[in-house]
């Protein structure tokens, strides 16, 4: 059951935005800077550009593949179920995980607004807002959004008020020295604070929910990065310009301690209902986009289908919804997650190397039906240096995080070894990689027929009567070079047996017809079209040949011809498709794909998923 599409470019923006804005700003500042002084600003600047690439991939896979499940589904598919086993498990456990967290963090804030709160008062309330966060994401994924928008415009206005005011009370003496520490300190909270922005691409995982999604993904996710970025370097900016050192190197309230130097204790208030706005939306986005991993993984039966039920009243998957949120709740009221959230860092940081190496193995297959609206710019070369440079960060996460990342890659290859293998034989991409490299051909289109729905579904394409007869027309890849003559007798004994035409007589209509004008119309393009006696009948007949078919001594070479036969009373219909061809043809790399096509569906898919008017049914 197909998820429903509920969500516009203001709710990708807010769930983009909300799940990147939380302990990143308003907890991790005063820790950072106790590590590198006033250099915060630049770590977390250089955190942004780094953290680019990974923004760029994810939008390409997104555009491309827009399936619940996002990361996971783009590992899965373009690496294998085995590291789509680990790619899924990876993401549900860091997000929910942080997600959990996000909720915990709302006690620093708590107490600035209710000194008297207790630790189990403050786990207590966690726990209800999350249980109130796993109904409102079971009833309707469109009222989730709502409140999500709610939470991050307001959250956005109390940092633009903490800014406008803030700007005019800073100390430029604060600033100095710089970096105390050297600048060799900045790098290791450059890793530490990486994390602050991996929110942004966490939307791709409910890409399927996304109304338009080749335009309103990429568009969110770019619109809420930059956004949000700009306002962490203007808050960090000014809560360093105006906080003592000896002050904000203490504080897990940075941003509200800010405040309270330039707005008193209403300011401090006011900052504290900010923070509670952004850890509620992160643990809401959380449980919204972690659930979905269960559901992808349960589709593609790498966890059981009972994982994978839908409300028919809601259109939500509820039973991921609910797991998520259990989980969250016995992290919440069980452990102590500091250090495991370190580790959920850590593989999210695993993860966007995946997500960058998918990339570059989705456009290394070649594969027609990959087709993404966005591409990311100076491809392999961005995704390359970031996959290294997320490796060096790996290395400053610490040995601990190291050691349970490990044992938790551990679990989810016996996972896939033990209950995976034996139920799932789908083929990747990076099989069509080896198919290239050895150049074997591939038995199985699974992958190509699976991302040619996802088009037609991200595309809203409606089939009308042209596209039907494409699905069953017969396709001649031809590998020499001939003449027009020889051609026409190819055809002509295909067509004569789809019909139950005498061949000699088709023939002797394609010769007649052409005589009467060339039927190559454009270079490298021929569309012959001849009448038949009787009626209701009308059929297509695609060609290409690489070589080159030789229509006239005074023309070049035609590669590509569409052939059309039918009866007089279907003159309206031959004239609706000749409008079609053209619409297809007209396309600026139609010839590229055309010509590049592997194999005969490869052939029909360049038609079929090609941007045109369609006739309404």
């Amino acid at each position: 059951m197909a998820l429903k599409k509920q969500l516009g470019l203001l709710n990708v923006f807010c769930i983009s935005a909300g799940a990147m804005i939380s302990s990143g700003l308003f907890v991790l500042p005063g820790i950072a800077f106790a590590k590198c002084g006033p250099a915060v600003i630049i770590a977390y600047l250089f955190a942004g550009i780094i953290f680019i690439p990974s923004l760029l991939s994810q939008a390409e896979l997104g555009t491309a593949m827009p399936r619940a499940g996002g990361s996971y589904f783009f590992i899965e598919r373009s690496m294998g179920p085995a590291a789509g086993t680990l790619g899924g498990f990876v993401t549900w456990f860091s997000l929910a995980l942080k997600s959990a967290f996000a909720l915990i963090g709302i006690g620093a804030f708590t107490i600035l607004i209710f000194p008297s709160i207790t630790e189990l008062q403050i786990k207590i309330i966690a726990a209800i807002f999350c249980v109130i966060f796993t109904i409102l994401n079971i009833k309707s994924v469109k009222h989730t959004g709502r409140v999500q928008i709610i939470l991050v415009l307001g959250l956005l206005g109390i940092l633009f008020i903490y800014s406008a005011f803030g700007i005019k009370n800073i100390d430029l003496q604060k600033y100095i020295p710089f970096s105390p520490k050297g600048f060799s300190s900045i790098i290791p909270v450059i890793g530490l604070v990486f994390i602050s922005f991996a929110g942004v691409t966490k939307i791709a995982s409910v890409a399927e929910e996304i109304k338009n999604p080749r335009r309103n993904l990429p568009l969110g996710m770019f619109l809420s990065f930059f956004i949000v970025l700009v306002f962490y370097i203007i808050v960090i900016f000014i809560t360093v310009g105006v906080l003592d050192s000896s002050k904000l190197s203490n504080s897990l309230t940075p941003i509200s301690d800010g405040a309270g130097i330039f707005m008193g204790s209403f300011g401090i208030i006011i900052l504290a209902i900010a923070a509670l706005f952004a850890f509620f939306s992160t643990a809401n986005a959380g449980i919204l986009s972690a659930s979905r991993f269960p559901l992808a993984m349960s589709r593609d039966h790498l966890l059981p289908e009972f994982f994978g039920k839908i409300s028919k009243k809601s259109g939500t998957p509820y039973i991921s919804i609910i797991l998520t949120g259990i989980f969250m709740i016995v992290m919440i009221s069980s452990f102590n997650l500091e250090n495991l959230v370190k580790v959920a860092s850590t593989m999210q940081i695993i993860l966007l190397m995946y997500v960058n190496a998918s990339v570059i193995v989705m456009r290394e297959s070649k594969i027609q039906t990959y087709s993404p609206s966005f591409h990311s710019p100076l491809y392999p070369w961005i995704q390359i240096a970031a996959i290294i440079i997320y490796g060096f960060l790996i290395l400053e996460m610490g040995r601990i995080s190291l050691i349970i990342t490990g044992c938790f890659i551990i679990l989810s290859i016996l996972w896939y070894l033990i209950y995976v293998r034996f139920r799932v034989k789908r083929k990747s991409a990076l099989i069509h990689i080896v198919e290239r490299i050895t150049d074997k051909k591939i038995k199985t289109t699974t992958l190509v027929k699976e991302l040619k729905d996802i088009l037609v579904e991200r595309d809203n394409i409606i089939e009308d009567r042209f596209d039907k007869l494409i699905s069953k027309c017969e396709i001649l890849d031809i590998e020499r070079s001939m003449t027009a003559e020889e051609f026409f007798k190819i055809i002509a004994e295909h067509l004569s047996k789809r019909q139950n035409i005498n061949a000699d007589m088709l023939y002797d209509l394609l010769i007649k017809r052409e005589e009467q004008s060339t039927t190559a119309l454009q270079p490298g393009m021929a569309i012959p079209h001849i009448i038949i006696e009787g009626n209701n009948k009308f059929d297509i007949l695609l060609a290409r040949c690489k070589e080159g078919i030789i229509f006239s001594l005074d023309l070049p070479p035609v590669y590509t011809v569409f052939v059309l036969i039918g009866t007089r009373d279907e003159r309206n219909f031959h004239l609706r498709a000749l409008m079609s061809i053209a619409q297809i043809v007209q396309q600026p790399d139609f010839e590229r794909r055309w010509l590049k096509a592997k194999n005969i569906e490869d052939l029909r898919n360049v038609i079929l998923l090609s941007e045109r008017k369609r006739d309404k049914q």
